[in-house]
């Protein structure tokens, strides 16, 4: 039986709390600094809480420390990383190979999809190095996916739903070409959902002032069953920027998929335990997306993108059909509440608006602002799923079986919880016998069935006593049942789940002899790994660069000219070079057909 896992995000600790009671298996998030999203830190104290709330239901707590790290940071790196095993991290997801030579200690390493892992060749060469995890790239075929699943048996993780970074994760420096801010150091200015020009050969603009890099969202909610098919163990969800509720919605569906899809197949389980108890129907529509779909997951084709807006558009309602002084009708009927968020795309922008009224056919909004016949309106914020996610109470439970046995002079009360762990608490009498003894035992079994606000519910409570049946007060039974539930707590959120970590084979050769600026060789403890591995020139990461002009700062499977009709292996003539042009910023195209990608080059201002 595969132990699969649902892998979520958090911002903080209360976003972890969400996700766990929401479902997942795992949680992922930043501790105090070298995470990949630096708006996005947490205390050493919130791990911990947060890794003792997940190993309560057998779920992990992952700490991204998925940045590189330059020469002087090395040491206070070493420290952070083995402070966080020592809190109760299950594992660090990682980009710097520095992590493979500090020393950790009980340290299981995850290689971050910000080690661009695309390739099996790579991805059997991390197998071999130490890591027990690999995180696959986004942008990757469902082919691609199957073909590195095959050529390792370390564990796949692969994300199901969420942004999508146009560029090869790790492998993208135009935030860098911008500014200091890079995406590799988690301060990316997302430069790849700006506006851009189109520009040909003969300076003429192709597309003017669109969102030509922002591709659409992610959502593999069809593709479980294949994933689990292809070896793939771990599914994420992107979003450790994002909220609570939007957490609890995307993490809520995901795990209903995925417990459907262990009910039809038989061959694995979760890998936590628990029930989830939900008061709303997930819907993966109804909380932040960019109009999500598989991506290049069934292979490379048009309308990845979306050129009007990066922005969350939301669930599409229908066409405006009518328009009537300060209220509008749509061409199909729709539910609609006031206070519900809608937009539109016009004028090229995105506008939006909130419902004042609905009578059943006309929609009066705050604003009429691009409202005519023929646009497209969206709710992007529904008030009715969004006060479900917010005030109803999401329960994930434990179960537990009670027993009592015992006489008049002392009565013992034994918990067992489904993993097997089981406890005992004991009250001391005497006590009177009961003068009915059926009531008695109806009214223990009664309080001890409570589990009050605890994470347990009690499945059932045997009572068997030696000779009379003592009489119970309910205040002591009651007592006796709260101290036992929460030393059953304590128990199961101290047991640290057992580690996967992979020795290193340092007689493995990395599949190159000599690598680039890409692959962000920043510090000694990383450019030893490559050497010991057997690379022989190792060039200076592109992050140590004063400027990029002159580098190729994006590689991509997206592809600009497959998206307005001029693929070149459809034979298109329009006229090379291209490039892309945004207020005094120039990047230049290339195409590799055989490869279909797409490369920018920062050119001189």
């Amino acid at each position: 039986m595969r132990s699969l896992e649902l892998l979520a995000p958090a911002k903080d600790l209360a976003t972890a709390r969400a996700a766990i009671d929401s479902g997942a298996d795992a949680v992922y998030m930043g501790g105090p600094s070298l995470g990949a999203r630096a708006a996005a830190t947490n205390s050493l104290d919130d791990i911990r809480e947060a890794a003792r709330y997940a190993h309560l239901f057998g779920a992990r707590l992952y700490m991204t420390m998925n940045t590189i790290v330059y020469e002087h940071e090395l040491e206070a790196a070493a420290k952070l990383a083995q402070q966080a095993i020592d809190a109760g991290v299950d594992a660090l997801i990682v980009q710097d190979l520095a992590y493979t030579r500090m020393g950790l200690c009980n340290a299981e390493l995850h290689a971050s999809t910000q080690m661009y892992n695309a390739t099996p060749e790579r991805v059997a060469f991390l197998g071999k190095a130490g890591f027990s995890r690999i995180v696959l790239e986004r942008g990757l075929t469902a082919e691609q996916m199957r073909e590195i699943c095959s050529a390792t048996d370390k564990e796949i993780e692969v994300f199901i739903h969420g942004a999508i970074c146009v560029c090869g994760s790790g492998r993208c420096y135009m935030s860098r070409s911008l500014s200091h801010r890079s995406g590799n150091r988690g301060e990316c200015s997302q430069p790849c959902r700006q506006r851009y020009d189109l520009v040909d050969a003969s300076g003429r603009c192709i597309r003017k002032g669109l969102h030509l890099l922002s591709v659409k969202d992610l959502d593999l909610s069809a593709h479980i069953d294949e994933l689990i098919d292809m070896g793939a163990v771990s599914f994420k969800i992107e979003g450790r920027l994002k909220d609570t509720t939007y957490v609890r919605n995307i993490t809520a569906h995901y795990s209903r998929l995925l417990n459907e899809a262990i009910a039809r197949r038989g061959d694995c389980r979760r890998a936590s335990r628990s029930r989830v108890q939900l008061d709303f129907t997930p819907s993966p529509a109804k909380t932040f997306t960019r109009l999500g779909g598989d991506y290049i997951f069934r292979g490379k084709r048009p309308s990845l993108a979306s050129f009007d807006t990066p922005k969350a558009l939301g669930e599409p309602l229908g066409k405006v059909s009518k328009v009537a002084g300060r209220r509008f009708m749509l061409d199909r009927r729709v539910t609609l509440t006031p206070g519900d968020g809608i937009c539109l795309i016009a004028g090229g922008e995105l506008v939006g608006t909130n419902v004042n009224a609905f009578d059943g056919s006309f929609i009066t909004p705050n604003r009429m602002d691009g409202i005519a016949v023929g646009a497209t309106v969206y709710r992007n914020f529904d008030k009715l799923f969004n006060d479900a996610l917010t005030s109803t109470r999401t329960r994930r439970t434990l179960p537990l079986w009670l027993s009592v046995a015992g006489t008049t002079n002392s009565i013992t009360l034994t918990a067992r919880e489904e993993s097997g762990t089981t406890l005992t608490a004991t009250l001391e009498g005497p006590f009177d016998a009961a003068s009915k003894p059926e009531v008695a035992i109806s009214s223990l079994r009664t309080a001890l069935a409570k589990s009050g606000g605890s994470v347990f519910d009690v499945e059932d409570v045997a009572i068997e006593f030696e000779g009379a049946t003592p009489f119970i007060p309910m205040g002591a039974a009651n007592s006796l049942r709260r101290t036992l539930l929460e030393d059953m707590e304590r128990t199961l959120s101290e047991r640290v789940p057992p580690k996967n970590i992979a020795r290193e084979d340092s007689s493995a050769p990395y599949p190159m002899r000599h690598i680039g600026g890409d692959h962000n060789v920043v510090n000694s403890l990383a450019r030893r790994f490559y050497e010991e591995h057997g690379v022989e020139r190792i060039d200076e990461g592109y992050d140590l660069l004063p400027d990029l002009e002159g580098i190729e700062v994006m590689r991509t499977p997206y592809c600009i000219r497959r998206e307005i009709g001029h693929c070149l292996k459809q034979g298109s003539k329009l006229q090379e070079p291209l490039h892309l042009v945004h207020g005094s910023e120039r990047y230049r195209l290339r195409f590799d057909c055989r490869a279909c990608e797409m490369y920018l080059t920062k050119e001189r201002s």
